[in-house]
């Protein structure tokens, strides 16, 4: 009987996934493996809503945003009677492996299910956040910055009409690469995040200097970590005399068809993942760092904390000042 894998995505929805379920359950299929696919996440896993993978369940989703096989955060698979449960629900289908396709909390999960019943894992990381430590990369960070680059372009538009101040939020949980990245990318004037300290005052004084040459608009992109969206339009109304509105752009972030770059990411990640797999590794998290594929272990992802690289901290520090 051919050696068959189960193939899942968790946690929180990205761009990319899609790819990677394609990916995986081809290139499983091509090394001689027997693909499952698990929908509604860890509680699907729970539920018994895992099915052998037929050609008609990944034909025609690498362009579609989100995930086919849909996601869930399950409370019951922290006790450990239902993970006993899920683990009977692939025992019975003679699944002994699987591939997960998302965050450090999914990761954290199945390593937890590994430890209980030895069902060797790889994931592959999903998030728009970010923020794995060990990896460069996830999967739906650059559609993420795509929708958000297209977002401010056109609030631009109506910033330069009105003569307004515009701050716009953006997701990334704890982790500000989202609004550093779409900072330099869209030009914003003003930039707050987690990662750097900021100084209203010397950012006020710059500001005003700027309107004082000629300046009639002005945009600030703000991580929804450092929660100062409504406070950072009041000071822009109050300190700069400007017409200012917050702009959230929320879950808009998550969806929309993958770019080239997620789609081939997606590709390296889903058959190092089913390669990793094969070469017996288990509770690996495959990885792209300094432009190199590999893996780390679950462990370092859990203990680790994602770094912020240097050259884009010095880069976006005047914007916070």
């Amino acid at each position: 009987m051919s050696e068959r894998v189960a193939i899942m995505t968790s946690g929180g929805d990205s761009a990319g996934m899609n790819p990677a379920i394609k990916c995986a359950t081809d290139y499983a299929i091509a090394n001689g493996m027997e693909p499952y696919l698990v929908y509604d996440g860890l509680r699907g896993l729970i539920d018994d809503k895992i099915k052998k993978a037929e050609p008609e369940d990944v034909s025609g989703i690498l362009h579609r945003g989100g995930t086919v096989l849909r996601s869930s955060r399950s409370k019951r698979f922290f006790d450990y009677d239902m993970r006993a449960v899920a683990y009977k629900n692939l025992k019975d289908k003679g699944i002994g492996k699987l591939v997960v396709i998302g965050g450090d909390g999914s990761f954290n999960a199945l390593n937890q299910f590994h430890a209980d019943f030895d069902i060797p894992f790889a994931g592959v990381p999903a998030t728009i956040d970010n923020d794995i430590p060990g990896t460069d990369y996830c999967l739906g960070v650059d559609t993420a910055l795509n929708v958000i680059l297209n977002s401010v372009d056109s609030i631009r538009d109506t910033a330069t009409s009105f003569s307004r101040a515009f701050v716009i939020e953006v997701m990334g949980r704890h982790c500000g690469y989202l609004a550093m990245v779409s900072s330099l990318a869209c030009g914003a004037e003003i930039c707050l995040v987690p990662e750097i300290d900021y100084d209203l005052d010397q950012m006020g004084e710059r500001m005003r200097l700027e309107k004082e040459n000629g300046r009639t608009y002005l945009i600030a992109i703000v991580a929804e970590g450092v929660k100062m969206g409504d406070y950072l339009t009041r000071w822009i109304g109050d300190t700069l005399k400007m017409d200012a509105r917050l702009t959230v752009l929320g879950h808009t972030q998550r969806g929309g068809s993958p770019t080239v770059r997620d789609r081939i990411m997606a590709y390296h990640f889903a058959t190092n993942a089913i390669d990793s797999l094969q070469r017996g590794e288990t509770s690996r998290i495959m990885t792209y760092q300094d432009g190199v594929y590999g893996t780390t272990s679950v462990r370092e992802v859990a203990e680790g904390k994602a770094v912020m690289g240097e050259k884009l901290l010095k880069l976006c520090s005047p914007l916070c000042r």
